[in-house]
C-alpha cells in the first residue's frame, strides 16, 4: 500500500492510498453528533451557516474533537458535553454513544459518533462561537420529521446526519 499526502491545510488532508484520493482531518481526533431531547421530549436543531454550500443549514448539535490546544486527548463525551453547551447552552446530564459511522466512505476517512443527550438543563444562551451564529430550534419528537419537510421545501438545506439521528432518537425514547 502507497500512502501521499497530495495536500494540506490546517483543517482538511487530502491523500491518495493505490490510487484512492480522498480527505481525512488534519486537526481533530473524531467527530461528535449530538441528538438531544429535552425533558419536554423537544429535540434540539441547529441552524447555521456553512461556507461549502453558501447558506443555512439544519443539523444536530455537533464539533470536533481534539481540534483545541489543550485538548488533543479530550474524551469522547466530554467533547459531546463541550459543543451541546456551547451551541445550545443545554447541559446534559446523561450523554451515551450509539453509533460510530462513516460519513462518506469514498470521500473521506471521517467517522462520526452519534450521541445520545438526555437529562437536560437551560444553563446558557448557546448559539455556538461569535463566527458561527447558531439558531437553536426545538421541535417536538413526533413533530420532527414534518418540521424537517418544511425547512427543506422552504429551501434550507438538511445535513444527511440528521436522518440517522432521528431513527436513534426514535429507537431510544420512541412516540409516546
Amino acid at each position: 500500500m502507497t500512502r501521499r499526502t497530495l495536500a494540506e491545510t490546517r483543517y482538511l488532508r487530502l491523500v491518495d492510498v493505490d490510487g484512492w484520493t480522498f480527505v481525512e482531518r488534519a486537526n481533530a481526533r473524531a467527530v461528535v453528533v449530538i441528538v438531544p431531547l429535552t425533558a419536554e421530549r423537544r429535540l434540539l436543531f441547529v441552524e447555521q451557516y456553512r461556507i461549502p454550500l453558501g447558506g443555512k443549514v439544519i443539523e444536530f448539535p455537533a464539533g470536533l474533537v481534539g481540534d483545541e490546544p489543550g485538548r488533543e486527548q479530550e474524551d469522547l463525551i466530554e467533547a459531546a458535553r463541550r459543543e451541546l453547551l456551547e451551541e445550545t447552552g443545554y447541559h446534559a446530564a446523561t450523554l451515551r454513544l450509539v453509533s460510530t459511522s462513516a460519513t462518506s466512505p469514498g470521500l473521506t476517512s471521517e467517522m462520526v459518533r452519534f450521541i445520545l443527550a438526555s437529562d437536560l438543563t437551560k444553563v446558557g444562551a448557546g448559539g455556538g462561537t461569535p463566527s458561527e451564529n447558531i439558531q437553536v430550534h426545538e421541535v417536538a419528537l413526533g413533530e420532527a420529521r414534518a418540521w424537517l419537510r418544511e425547512r427543506e421545501r422552504q429551501g434550507t438545506p438538511l445535513a444527511a446526519k440528521i436522518f440517522a439521528g432521528l431513527y436513534f432518537a426514535h429507537e431510544a425514547w420512541g412516540p409516546r
